[in-house]
C-alpha cells in the first residue's frame, strides 16, 4: 500500500502544479477540484488562525481586529526528513522563506496589493507552501471569517460575499470542512456549523473542532460537545486551546505552545479521558489519515477525469495542429499539405459542394445576356447612320449593285460593341473566383494557425487569377475579333435569293416603272440596316455561347488545375529560414498550443504518479 506521505505529498504536488498553469476552475470539473483538500471555516475571532499556526507549529499568519483574512490561502503542507524548514509563495517562485515573520508580512502584502489598504476581500488565493519536519502532509485552505455585519470602510454586501466565497469552496464533493467553532459561544449559534449543515447534512465531510476551551466560563465545559451528544457528527470532535494573548505577546513559540496544549488535557478533570483526541496535533494526523482515505477512495474517479481530460487536450491540440517540425523537408511537406488543403475547399466551392461556384453560371446566364441586350445597335443601324456609313464607304464612286463596303463598315462597327460585355463577363468571373478563394483560405482550418502562409496563399492565389483573367481577356476579344476578320457569305446570299418585299404593292407590279436612280431610299437604307441586324443577332447567339467557354476554359478550368503551380515552384526554391517564417503562427495560438501541451504534461505525469504510489 501506498503510504501516507506519498499519496497525500503527490496530491499537493499535482495541485500546486495545477495552480501553476492556472488549472483550478472553468467549466466542468478541474482537476485541481477534483483532489480533496480541507477548508478551514469559521467566523471572525474563532480561533481559526491559531488553529492553523499550531497545526503548522509556526506564527505566521497576520493577526488583528476585524477581518484580517482578506483573501483565500491555500496552504500546502510537506512533511520533511531532513530537518530543513522553509516557505514559498506560488507568486515568488524560487525564492525560500526561513523567517515565518517574512512568511506574515508577504502575506500582509500580497493582500493588500489585490484589495488595497481596505477592508475588502477578494476570491483570488494566495498559494503558500510550507516544508517542515513539523507538519503533516496536508493541504488547508484559510478562508475568510464569516461575519453578520459590515464595519465601517466595508460594502454592505460584504456579509454575503464572504459567505458565498466561503460556499464556493465548501459545496464542492471533494472538499473536507473544518468548522471552527470557539467554546465560549453556543454551538447552535456557529457560522461553522451552519454553513456546513447547509451543504453536508449528512456530516460525511465535516470534522468540528471547538476552540478556546480554556476560557470557558468557569463550571461550564465542552464536553457534550466533544463527545457528540450537543450536535453529531460522523467525525469526531477535536478541541483546542489556544495560545494566550500573553504567550502570543511573549512570542512563544508553537512548539512549546503544543507542549502546553497537550498538559492542559492531561491534566484537566473534564478533558483527561478525551485526551488521547484532543488538541492540535492529534487534529492535523486525524486530517491527514482521513485526507489520505478519502484520496484513495477517490482514485478511480480521479484517473477517470485525467484520461478525459487528456482525450479532450489531445483533440484540442490536433484541432488547433501540432508543433511543425524545424528541418526544411517536413516544413516543406506542412506547407504542401496546408496547400492541398485549401485547394481542396476551393475545388467544392467551384463544383458545388460549397455554395459560390454558382455565381458564375449566373454571370453567363443573367448578366452576359442582359449586357448583350443593352448594346446601341438600334443607334449604329438608324437610317441616318446607315446611310453615312454607307456613303462614307463609298468614297467618290457609289456602289453598282450592293454597297459592299458599306456593309463591312456596319458589320465591324456592330461586332466591336460585342467588346464591352466580353470583358466584363471575364472580370465578373475574375471577382467570383477571387472571392472564393478568400472564402476558401478563411474555411481552410489547417491554415487559420498560420496567418504568413495564409497571406502567401491568397496573395500567390489572386495572382495567378489575375494572370488567367488576362489571357481570358484575350481570348474573348479574339473571339470578337474572329467575327470581324471573316463574314459569313453565305448569310447574305441566302437573304439576296429570298423574295424582296414591296410595301407599296404586291411583287414585280412596277415591273415596267423606269428604275429608281436613287439607292438611298428609305426603304433600301432600311434593307441594309435589316440585313446586317440579321447577321449581328447571328453573331450574337454565337458569342453568347463561345465566351462563357472560353472564359470557363481560361479562367475556372485554370483555376482548378494550376492555381497554385507557380506558388509550389516559387516554394521549392526557399530557403530553410524563409519556410520557416511562412509558418509563423498567431502568437495567440502558439500560446494557446504551450499552454495545452503543459496540461497534457501534467495530466499525463499525474497519473503514471498515481498510478505508481496508489496500489503499492
Amino acid at each position: 500500500m501506498a503510504t501516507m506521505t506519498s499519496l497525500i505529498g503527490l496530491i499537493n504536488k499535482i495541485q500546486r502544479a495545477c495552480t501553476v498553469l492556472g488549472d483550478h476552475g472553468g467549466e466542468g470539473l478541474s482537476l485541481w477540484e477534483a483532489l480533496p483538500s480541507v477548508a478551514v471555516v469559521g467566523g471572525q475571532s474563532s480561533g481559526k488562525s491559531s488553529v492553523l499556526e499550531s497545526v503548522v507549529g509556526r506564527d505566521f499568519l497576520p493577526r488583528g481586529s476585524g477581518i484580517v483574512t482578506r483573501r483565500p490561502l491555500v496552504l500546502q503542507l510537506h512533511k520533511t526528513e531532513n530537518g530543513q524548514e522553509y516557505a514559498e509563495f506560488l507568486h515568488l517562485p524560487r525564492k525560500r522563506f526561513a523567517d515565518f515573520a517574512a512568511v506574515r508580512k508577504e502575506i500582509a502584502d500580497e493582500t493588500d496589493r489585490i484589495t488595497g489598504k481596505s477592508k475588502q476581500i477578494s476570491n483570488h488565493p494566495i498559494h503558500l507552501s510550507i516544508y517542515s519536519p513539523n507538519v503533516v502532509n496536508l493541504t488547508l485552505i484559510d478562508l475568510p471569517g464569516l461575519t453578520k455585519v459590515a464595519v465601517e470602510g466595508q460594502q454592505e454586501s460584504i456579509v454575503q460575499d464572504i459567505e458565498n466565497m466561503v460556499r464556493s469552496y465548501v459545496e464542492k464533493p471533494n472538499c473536507i470542512i473544518l468548522a471552527i467553532s470557539p467554546a465560549n459561544q453556543d454551538i447552535a449559534t456557529s457560522d461553522a456549523i451552519k454553513i456546513a449543515k447547509e451543504v453536508d447534512p449528512s456530516g460525511e465531510r465535516t470534522f468540528g473542532v471547538v476552540t478556546k476551551l480554556d476560557l470557558m466560563d468557569k463550571g461550564t465545559n465542552a464536553v457534550d460537545v466533544l463527545e457528540g451528544r450537543q450536535y453529531r457528527l460522523q467525525h469526531p470532535w477535536v478541541g483546542i486551546v489556544n495560545r494566550s494573548q500573553a504567550d502570543i505577546n511573549k512570542n512563544v513559540d508553537m512548539i512549546a505552545a503544543r507542549r502546553k496544549e497537550r498538559e492542559y488535557f492531561e491534566t484537566s478533570p473534564e478533558y483527561g479521558h478525551l485526551a488521547h483526541k484532543m488538541g492540535s496535533e492529534y487534529l492535523a494526523k486525524l486530517l491527514s489519515q482521513h485526507l489520505e482515505q478519502v484520496i484513495r477512495q477517490k482514485i478511480p474517479s480521479i484517473i477517470a477525469l485525467i484520461n478525459k481530460t487528456i482525450d479532450e487536450l489531445n483533440a484540442e491540440l490536433d484541432r488547433i495542429g501540432r508543433p511543425i517540425a524545424v528541418d526544411s523537408g517536413a516544413q516543406l511537406y506542412t506547407i504542401l499539405e496546408m496547400c492541398r488543403a485549401f485547394d481542396k475547399v476551393f475545388k467544392e466551392h467551384l463544383d458545388g459542394g460549397r455554395p459560390g461556384g454558382d455565381r458564375i453560371y449566373g454571370v453567363f446566364d443573367h448578366q452576359l445576356p442582359a449586357a448583350l441586350k443593352k448594346l446601341p445597335f438600334d443607334r449604329h443601324l438608324s437610317l441616318k447612320n446607315v446611310q453615312k456609313i454607307v456613303t462614307e464607304a463609298d468614297g467618290y464612286q457609289p456602289h453598282l449593285i450592293a454597297p459592299e463596303q458599306g456593309y463591312r463598315r456596319l458589320i465591324e462597327g456592330s461586332i466591336s460593341y460585342f467588346k464591352g460585355p466580353a470583358e466584363a463577363s471575364v472580370d465578373a468571373v475574375h471577382f467570383v473566383l477571387k472571392e472564393l478563394v478568400r472564402k476558401s483560405v478563411a474555411e481552410t482550418e489547417e491554415l487559420r494557425r498560420f496567418p504568413t502562409l495564409s497571406h502567401d496563399i491568397t496573395t500567390a492565389a489572386n495572382e495567378a487569377l489575375d494572370r488567367f483573367r488576362d489571357e481570358s481577356k484575350k481570348t474573348v476579344l479574339r473571339l470578337v475579333d474572329m467575327e470581324s476578320s471573316y463574314l459569313t457569305a453565305d448569310f447574305f446570299r441566302k437573304i439576296h435569293l429570298e423574295p424582296e418585299k414591296n410595301p407599296n404593292g404586291p411583287p414585280n407590279s412596277n415591273r415596267n416603272a423606269p428604275p429608281n436612280t436613287d439607292n438611298f431610299t428609305d426603304n433600301h437604307l432600311r434593307k441594309i440596316g435589316s440585313n446586317v441586324s440579321a447577321y449581328i443577332n447571328m453573331v450574337c447567339d454565337t458569342l453568347k455561347n463561345t465566351i462563357p467557354k472560353a472564359v470557363v476554359y481560361c479562367q475556372v478550368r485554370e483555376a482548378k488545375r494550376s492555381l497554385l503551380n507557380y506558388f509550389y515552384i516559387q516554394v521549392g526554391k526557399k530557403e530553410k529560414d524563409r519556410l520557416g517564417a511562412m509558418l509563423d503562427e498567431d502568437p495567440a495560438l502558439m500560446e494557446r498550443r504551450n499552454q495545452i501541451a503543459k496540461r497534457l504534461e501534467l495530466y499525463k505525469q499525474a497519473r503514471d504518479d498515481i498510478d505508481s504510489v496508489a496500489w503499492k
